[in-house]
């Protein structure tokens, strides 16, 4: 874009999973690059709560392909495992029913098997076939496309006769049907896409791989906790001459091209027009275009375009500690209500709050105790609901009367829970709303869709507005944190070509063998 030969200038807006991961990449390259924050700590959804000597991450908890992780220290010349230890999670989920079944899913294949013949012996080879199916669909929409942009519409066209080798138009629980007849085994391996904000009766079978990416990986949670990764990654930002900045909303960014190449002029409370080459935006993305860059043309036009996609559910988020521990308990459960698909027909396109739900439940003391005092028991629980755009509720008034719902719904998994519970706090929609500026109170932004995926999502560069660059659940290849991630590697990406950027000195190194024995078996 310039002949300009130097570091240049570079900010990013939120320090989420993605902002952080494209800050260090930037960085690692020779940009100078500067991290906006909004609140006191970073994290972004992966913020930590501390109430009374208890520590509760407020977001994501599943930690997928660590190799992505790990890859963001490799380029930086640095181990990730001096910075943050990642402990395997076993089983991985414990998924309950209503009548009392239960099932561990696990990387045990044996104990997987044996489950599996002990509801239907015939799904046991219907199982093997979903797995080898999960394995080719993650060979090619993980490791093939996930960290590739998608710019151009020839860009779809070029993998579109994989897409539909794989029957990406079928959607992930009728995928998962073709291959297993039980019921509850149907259920436990298509709920996957709700981690990623999608409904498994509409979300592309591509999100299958999920499946297999667990099973190749398995699951992790850091000790201390995810908050404990997300600062790891702030002192290796640090470490290698990033500048963080806690506290510092930005409140607007003009883009001046009176010069020939853009110049972001960035405002906060503190600074105005602070001016800098590049911005790669970690922020909503509605928020992104609809305010950051709601002064420019690009911003309002994009603006009008996403207010007609479709966007992902929202989330009640209950945390809690109790004065007992509960040793039975698995690290993350997933507990069916008495509907399947017509309770996410009701969270995804109803205008009411269902009276049932299904749950997860996070235990995280099961696996690092030093989460919450001797003794105790600290948790979360989530269950989905509609976003604000399709049920116009008053969570404010809502919200007590919902989390005792909740907790006494948990007892028939804890017992005596509400006579145990000393500490609690709750996230609801307009926390969504109001603390992350997602539209709508979106939890995963916009939804896992076929048609809102790839080049169908909004992309990793602004189509109208030069210098701009989109990183997060927003864009390709979407949520969760392997996804976020991702996103950041195809961005920069981007922006190493079209700033021609210098490799560095190991920049260029992608996840080995080496890196593949750091990780915790």
């Amino acid at each position: 874009m310039s002949d300009r030969v130097g570091p240049r200038r570079a900010a990013v807006v939120g320090s989420g999973f993605g902002g952080l991961a494209a800050a260090i990449r930037l960085q690692a390259r020779g940009v100078d690059t500067v991290l906006f924050e909004a609140r006191d700590k970073p994290g972004g959804r992966a913020y930590v709560y501390e109430q009374d000597g208890f520590t509760f991450d407020a977001g994501p908890t599943v930690i997928t392909a660590p190799t992505c992780l790990y890859e963001l220290f490799d380029i930086a010349g640095r181990r990730m495992d001096d910075y943050v230890e990642l402990l395997p999670v076993k089983p991985f989920y414990r998924l309950l029913w209503e009548d009392g079944d239960a099932f561990d899913y696990d990387n045990d294949a044996e104990a997987l098997i044996r489950q599996i013949r002990e509801r239907n012996p015939a799904d046991v080879e219907g199982y093997e076939r979903f797995l080898d199916y999960s394995k080719r669909v993650f060979e090619v929409g993980y490791e093939g496309l996930a960290d590739q942009p998608f710019l151009r519409f020839r860009d779809m066209l070029r993998v579109a006769p994989s897409l539909a080798r794989f029957r990406a138009d079928r959607p992930v629980y009728k995928t998962v049907s073709k291959f297993i007849k039980d019921p509850k085994l149907r259920e436990a391996f298509s709920f996957h896409a709700l981690l990623v904000g999608g409904n498994p009766f509409e979300t592309s079978s591509i999100y299958t791989l999920i499946h297999y990416l667990e099973r190749r990986w398995g699951v992790f949670f850091p000790k201390g906790g995810t908050g404990a990764l997300v600062r790891g990654l702030v002192r290796l930002f640090e470490d290698i001459g990033g500048e963080l900045r806690l506290e510092t909303p930005v409140r607007r960014i003009d883009v001046d091209t009176s010069k020939g190449d853009a110049v972001h002029r960035v405002t906060t409370d503190r600074l105005t027009a602070e001016p800098f080459d590049l911005v790669v935006s970690n922020a909503d993305v509605h928020h992104t275009y609809a305010h950051l860059y709601g002064g420019e043309k690009g911003g309002r036009k994009m603006q009008k375009k996403l207010e007609r996609m479709d966007w992902s559910m929202s989330l009640f988020v209950l945390y809690f500690g109790t004065d007992r521990t509960y040793e039975d308990v698995a690290h993350h459960t997933v507990l069916f209500g008495p509907r399947y698909k017509g309770l996410l027909r009701d969270v995804f396109h109803g205008s009411e709050l269902p009276d049932d739900f299904s749950l997860y439940l996070h235990a995280p003391t099961r696996t690092d105790p030093s989460l919450a005092p001797p003794g105790h028991e600290g948790f979360y629980v989530l269950s989905p609901v509609p976003h604000l755009g399709r049920a116009d509720l008053d969570w404010d008034t809502i919200a007590p009367q919902y989390a005792e719902k909740l907790l006494a719904s948990l007892e028939k998994t804890l017992p005596d829970l509400r006579k145990h519970v000393v500490t609690k706090r709750w996230f609801t929609p307009f926390d969504f709303r109001d603390e992350l500026a997602a539209y709508q109170g979106s939890a995963f932004s916009v939804a896992p869709k076929l048609t809102q995926s790839a080049w169908f999502r909004p992309h990793n560069k602004a189509d109208r507005i030069p210098g701009l660059y989109i990183v997060g659940a927003g864009t390709h290849p979407g949520a969760g944190v392997p996804g976020v991630v991702n996103t950041a590697k195809a961005t920069v990406r981007v922006i190493a070509k079209d700033f021609d950027l210098p490799e560095g000195a190991i920049a260029a190194q992608t996840v080995d063998a080496r890196i593949a024995e750091e990780i915790p078996a």
